[in-house]
Formats: C-alpha cells, sequence, structure tokens
C-alpha cells in the first residue's frame, strides 16, 4: 500500500511519515511506503485515479478531486487545528498577532494552502487587493524532495518575498536563523477563533476501500494512534525519523518541533471541525451548500481514534 505525503521535511503530516519509517504499519500488519506528490491537489488526483491508497493532507483540500464530498472520507486527524504560521521579514518589526503588518507584502503560500490565510485575512479586515497583499507560491517550493516550509525560509533570507505562510519546520528556521518573527499561529490564539477550525491535517481515505477493506482501513488509522502516542511519550523518536530522511540541519529541528504539536495530537474528527471546515469551503467555493457529518467523516473508524 502507498500513502501519497505532499511535504515530507515537515511537521504538518509526521504522523504519517512516522508510522511509515517507525514500522507502526507494519505492527498493523500494512506493507506501507510514502510518496511524496506535490502540490497537494495533485495527491488528492493521484488516490482518486488508483495510484496511492491513502493521502496524508490538509482537511480541505479532499475537495479537490472528491467534489461535495463524493468518494472520499476523513479516516482520522493527524492532530487537530489549521498548522500553518505566517512568518514576516524580521527587519520589518511585526509583533505577534499584527496582522495588519502584511499590508503591501509579498507572501508564499503553496496551492490549496493559499486559501487558509486568504481567508483568515479577509475575516481581519484586510482586503487582499486594496491593501496590497501579493500572496504566490515561493519558487522552487513545489518540487519532490523539498520541503515548502524550508524552501521558504531560504527565499525569505534571499529576500524574494518578504513573507510566507507555511508549516512549523519553515517557521523554526526563519525564527533560529534570525530573518524571520512568528506574526500568526492560529492554533495559540492568533486571528479569527474560526480560523481553529478552516483546515487540519488529516488521513484521507475513500468510500471503496472502507467498503471492500474495512479492516485495513481500521488498521491504518490504528497505526496513526500509536504513532502519536509513540511520541508524545518520547518525542525524541522524531529525530530517529529526521535522521533518516531529513538533512542533519532539519533532523536536529524536527523533535522541538514536534514536541510544540503534541498537545494537538488527537486522532479524532469532531462534528465541531468539520462544521467549521464546511463554512471555510464554502467561503472559499469549494463546496456548495451543506454535507452531513456522516459523508465527512469515517464514523465507522470511530473506535480506533483513540488508542
Amino acid at each position: 500500500m502507498k500513502i501519497a505525503i505532499p511535504d515530507v521535511i515537515s511537521n504538518s503530516y509526521f504522523p504519517a511519515l512516522a508510522a511509515v519509517e517507525l514500522g507502526f504499519f507494519k505492527d498493523e500488519g500494512l506493507d506501507m511506503t510514502f510518496e511524496q506528490i506535490v502540490p497537494v491537489d495533485k495527491a488528492l488526483i493521484a488516490m482518486r485515479d488508483g495510484e496511492v491508497d491513502f493521502v496524508a493532507g490538509s482537511s480541505h483540500s479532499t475537495l479537490a478531486a472528491f467534489p461535495q464530498w463524493q468518494g472520499a472520507k476523513l479516516y482520522c486527524s493527524l492532530s487537530q487545528g489549521m498548522y500553518w504560521f505566517l512568518i514576516l521579514r524580521a527587519d520589518l518589526g511585526a509583533k505577534q498577532g499584527d496582522i495588519a503588518a502584511v499590508k503591501g507584502l509579498r507572501i508564499g503560500a503553496a496551492p490549496m494552502v493559499e486559501m487558509g490565510l486568504r481567508r483568515l485575512l479577509a475575516e481581519s479586515g484586510i482586503d487582499i487587493e486594496k491593501d496590497g497583499v501579493d500572496i504566490a507560491p515561493v519558487p522552487g517550493g513545489l518540487q519532490p524532495g523539498v520541503g515548502f516550509g524550508v524552501t521558504a525560509a531560504k527565499a525569505l533570507k534571499e529576500g524574494k518575498i518578504d513573507g510566507f505562510w507555511a508549516n512549523g519546520m519553515g517557521a523554526e528556521t526563519a525564527v533560529r536563523g534570525g530573518i524571520g518573527t512568528v506574526v500568526v499561529d492560529v492554533r495559540r490564539g492568533d486571528g479569527p477563533p474560526a480560523a481553529f477550525h478552516f483546515t487540519w491535517p488529516v488521513l484521507i481515505g475513500t468510500d471503496a476501500m472502507l467498503e471492500r477493506d474495512p479492516e485495513s482501513a481500521a488498521a491504518a488509522v490504528r497505526a496513526i494512534v500509536k504513532t502519536q502516542e509513540s511520541l508524545k511519550k518520547d518525542v525524541s523518536r522524531a529525530t530517529e525519523v529526521g535522521e533518516k530522511l531529513f538533512s542533519p540541519e532539519e533532523a536536529v529541528m524536527i523533535a522541538d518541533v514536534i514536541e510544540r504539536d503534541l498537545p494537538f495530537y488527537d486522532a479524532s474528527v469532531s462534528p465541531e471541525s468539520v462544521t467549521g471546515m464546511n463554512a471555510f469551503s464554502r467561503d472559499v467555493g469549494l463546496l456548495q451548500g451543506d454535507v452531513p457529518y456522516e459523508q465527512v467523516a469515517a464514523t465507522q473508524l470511530k473506535d480506533s481514534w483513540t488508542a
């Protein structure tokens, strides 16, 4: 079996990556490998076309390949809450929570990911066009084998962009290097409260698998939960994964980044989160009307969401 991951050198989908590398999928009887497919909408299309079995990605991105939630579901959460950071150049002197500091700046953000930033800015009173906010992909950030956040931090250092909207590894790289400042961290209260539920990291699978092989679907979820619990007990296992797959500079950071994510490691898919995501998806034009919770969340896997 194969799982597609759009950003490997990252904390965003780390429980799925670690479940492969630390053997938790194997322990559940699944011969699982991973493949980086970027951007995330292409990963979902690959799953729709039968090229991969699962996707570790942002929850709202499912709609890029499965309109109106027809044919796919959220099997479990990899962690809770919108997980991207807004980082601006350190020399701008912006303070955390000062969202208006984004006016007139060039911000790097990946396709589908940028939807979260655009909506957050709109709900914070920022008119992207009138306020001159230029949001576009980071040059070179969408290549296989490249970590988007780390690439964004490099582009920030080189002056190609004024800021970026990306994962915790990118944020950590920029802050440790003295080149960037955290301006928005949604999980810790920055921005409009509704933004927490715009999207979050999930394991996505098809309705067809749930019908054809429900035991493998449940086994995949159990592997994710066991990985989350293992990292909670010993976060140094993140370094073990990083040393296999990351550069030395990235490997030494990953455990610190994952440690900050641990409070959000909860595999459940709550009705509150689905309601918030559906509202966001309607606002950005991905969803028409509403769909019931049971059409979005794989509730038949609910018993596997807890250790």
